[in-house]
């Protein structure tokens, strides 16, 4: 990458589209900390922990593919901004029941799944759009810095300051939830109005919604290595989701942490993550895009299984801090992979596809390491460490074969 391509501009739209993302990703952090302190005051039950804390995938599973078909055909920009919309209410609406001390936890897991519905769409359109706002040689550039925005906003701020509200007044975060997404909205009203647009046909021309689904699955199917990746990164993610379903009581019970500073516990996992996107657009130059990945996945399932054995905090923290630099780096790389594997005009049907399965699988890893939590709350992180360093060690070779 020439140093004239990494002066260039990405573009009004991208940028607002970066700028609503900072203030979502606040608001993702406030709820990260929030909500799973909250259930851990309505019960202490490893299997409800694990479940409550799924709740924002389940949607991936039951909505990703009709919804990234939907948003193949719809005005991508309204489709987020009616998404953000909806967010302020769930927030508003959780703050609410707080106050009047009517929260239940099958409430909260109902809100859950709906912040995680909202997600569904939000995050497939972004993802959709990312290809009709940059050029090829901008891809890594572009979802570098949106990484770069999440781990600054979600964990380095959103998270800590989270924490710190949520014991100061529990309702505080939510009313902060909700501001965010108000913001966030309007930066999204202010991009014209097909700006997210790729190639589309008129609606009159286009077949069937079950057809076109069809055919995205079709495609996915035919392309060997990119089913394959998705089969890989669906795996290794459900023994993740395995490891870190029961995270909250690890920290809370086993390593005898504050609620205050639950939060700050989970910043290095920040700082490491933040780390590894700015580092991801030049180690995959120097190194090559799929030679890069292929150390990264086997690279963070190794240090989740070493947060596992974590006798106390510093060395979960140091742990977290490679998980993070790692996980960084094969989500970008991997973004920027599927961005030039999928067409845009199927890039919403195939990503509701690869999703449902990626993220569909996780909840199911949730319950198994919510079970296993019961014996021992230590248990979740080792195996799921385990089973994850395994698959990823034996797609080395293949991962590092992938071309573009």
């Amino acid at each position: 990458m020439s140093s004239k391509e990494d002066a260039e501009s990405l573009g009004v739209s991208f940028n607002k589209l970066f700028s609503a993302a900072m203030f979502s990703k606040f608001a993702d952090g406030l709820a990260g900390a929030a909500i799973p302190l909250l259930a851990a005051s309505l019960t202490r039950d490893p299997v409800l922990i694990a479940i409550q804390s799924n709740m924002m995938l389940l949607p991936w599973l039951f909505l990703a593919i009709p919804l990234g078909a939907i948003l193949d055909r719809v005005n991508r920009r309204l489709a987020m901004l009616l998404v953000q919309i909806s967010r302020v209410l769930i927030g508003a609406t959780i703050a609410a029941l707080i106050i009047s001390g009517d929260l239940s936890l099958w409430m909260l897991m109902l809100l859950t799944f709906c912040f995680g519905a909202a997600e569904v769409v939000y995050d497939t359109a972004t993802q959709s759009s990312i290809p009709s706002l940059l050029k090829g040689h901008q891809l890594e550039r572009g979802n570098s810095r949106l990484q770069i925005a999440d781990t600054i906003m979600q964990s380095f701020i959103g998270v800590p300051l989270g924490g710190l509200l949520y014991v100061a007044f529990t309702a505080s975060p939510f009313i902060g939830i909700s501001c965010c997404y108000v913001v966030a909205a309007a930066l999204i009203f202010s991009l014209t109005k097909d700006a997210l647009q790729g190639k589309f046909v008129s609606q009159g021309e286009r077949p069937k919604l079950r057809v076109e689904i069809k055919q995205a699955l079709d495609y996915l199917l035919g392309h060997k290595p990119l089913l394959r990746l998705v089969i890989v990164t669906g795996v290794v993610g459900l023994f993740y989701a395995m490891g870190q379903a029961t995270m909250v009581l690890f920290i809370l019970d086993h390593l005898k942490v504050p609620e205050a500073a639950y939060g700050w516990v989970m910043v290095p996992l920040a700082v490491g993550a933040l780390v590894g996107a700015f580092a991801s657009p030049k180690l995959s130059q120097r190194f090559g895009r799929s030679q890069a990945l292929a150390v990264s996945l086997p690279a963070s399932a190794f240090a989740l299984l070493v947060a596992g054995l974590a006798p106390n905090v510093t060395w979960f923290v140091l742990a977290s801090l490679v998980h993070g630099f790692f996980i960084a780096q094969w989500n970008i790389l991997l973004m920027s992979t599927y961005h030039l594997m999928i067409p845009n005009e199927i890039f919403g049907r195939i990503h509701g596809i690869r999703r449902t399965f990626v993220w569909g699988l996780m909840p199911l890893g949730g319950l198994v390491g919510g079970l296993i939590g019961k014996i021992d709350i230590t248990l979740p992180m080792i195996v799921g460490g385990i089973c994850a360093v395994i698959v990823a060690a034996s797609q080395i070779k293949f991962v590092s074969s992938i071309r573009t």
